[in-house]
Formats: structure tokens, C-alpha cells, sequence
């Protein structure tokens, strides 16, 4: 896809939610990077089951630590992967006070050094936490990226450098929430509707599925 209907494709989306955001609950910069780490491999309204009563009892990052794995454990047990999460969320709490004064560091290489932290994470809170213009690919704008010819790439890096080029810088930044909320919700894994989406015509998926009679 060249650049040109590329931009178009994601104007249309901007055309079509205006003001997109994240469906994470958060208060701050930590409650969204916690948020964030927990979750992988977990949908955001599970996540949004899970953390009031965490951030309830550990709104920061000292009682956080505080708690530490166990106490994390027993807020999050019906995501996926609990275990590991807790883990990482009260190691990189107690990084946040050893090294960043309890603070969220804007700075990706900071972020990526923090246990459970990967470039997407650090993507995702450098974006929404601090204003910055990144790319978080997730599985969603993976598949979407290849199946629509916007972002081809066989890594996530590939399709989040390819978005980056392709993308004008104004609309850069809200980018990630206008294709990880299509892809949720119109361009579907199993089941694309469409019929529903609003850049369909500057889409190159060859297999577009009609609106159900």
C-alpha cells in the first residue's frame, strides 16, 4: 500500500472516532503501566475487572512493593498468566522507588528496563501517559497491518516501522488507538465485518466480507 492510501485509510478511521482513547483503566502513569503489563495475553475489560480492588490497596508504587507478589497474586487471579504478572509488577515497583524515585520515567529505554516491561508496554505509556507520537503493536494491529496491505511485516517491529513511515506525524499519535479499537471491534480475527468498516475502500484485503443478508 502506497503512502497516500495509506493516509487515507487512517483518515478515514480519525473521521470515524474523533477522539479515540484507551480502554485501560487508570489514574496516573503507574496504575496505566500497571494496567498495561497485566494486560498481555489478557483482554483490557478483564484487566478493568481486576484492577480497582489492586489499585485500591496499592495505588502506588511503595504499596505496590509493599504487597509484593503474593498480595498482587490474590487481586489478579482470573487474568491469564497471574502468576508471572504479579511477579513482574511488584519487582518493577520496587524498581520505580530504587531508581526513579517512585516516578514513571519518560524515556523507553527506562521503561524496557523495568521486569514484565517490553516495547509495546513502554509504547503504550509513553503514548497515552506522556503525549509521545508511538506505535504499540499488539496482536490486533499486527493482523490488521498485514490483512488490509496497510503495515505488511512478518515481526511487530516490522509492521510498527512500517505505521511510523506510512503515517502522517499528526495523526501518529492517536493512530494506535484508531487501529487496535478497529481491530477489536470491525477487523476482526475470525470474522471481519466489513460491511462496517470505514476505510474499506482503501483496503487491499481481497476477501471482504458482505454484510450479512
Amino acid at each position: 500500500m502506497a503512502r497516500p492510501q495509506a493516509e487515507a485509510f487512517l483518515r478515514a478511521l480519525a473521521a470515524a472516532n474523533p477522539a479515540p482513547e484507551t480502554e485501560l483503566t487508570y489514574h496516573d502513569p503507574f496504575t496505566l503501566l500497571v494496567a498495561v503489563v497485566l494486560s498481555a495475553q489478557t483482554t483490557d475489560a478483564m484487566v478493568n475487572k481486576v484492577t480497582p480492588g489492586l489499585f485500591a490497596a496499592a495505588p502506588g508504587p511503595a504499596a505496590m512493593a509493599a504487597l509484593g507478589p503474593e498480595g498482587i497474586g490474590a487481586h489478579i487471579r482470573r487474568i491469564g498468566l497471574w502468576q508471572a504478572k504479579a511477579r513482574h509488577v511488584a519487582a518493577l515497583s520496587a524498581a520505580l522507588l530504587e531508581q526513579h524515585g517512585g516516578q514513571v520515567p519518560a524515556d523507553r529505554a527506562a521503561l524496557e528496563a523495568l521486569p514484565g516491561v517490553g516495547r509495546k508496554t513502554a509504547n503504550v505509556v509513553l503514548n497515552v501517559a506522556f503525549g509521545q507520537a508511538t506505535m504499540a503493536v499488539d496482536t490486533h494491529i499486527f493482523r490488521l497491518g498485514n490483512r488490509t496491505g496497510l503495515a505488511p511485516g512478518k515481526t511487530t517491529r516490522a509492521v510498527e516501522e512500517a505505521l511510523v513511515k506510512r503515517c502522517p506525524p499528526e495523526l501518529l499519535r492517536d493512530a494506535h488507538h484508531w487501529l487496535i479499537l478497529h481491530g477489536r471491534y470491525i477487523c476482526k480475527a475470525r470474522a471481519p465485518e466489513c460491511w462496517r468498516c470505514p476505510a474499506a475502500a482503501f483496503c487491499n484485503y481481497r476477501d471482504k466480507v458482505p454484510a450479512p443478508a
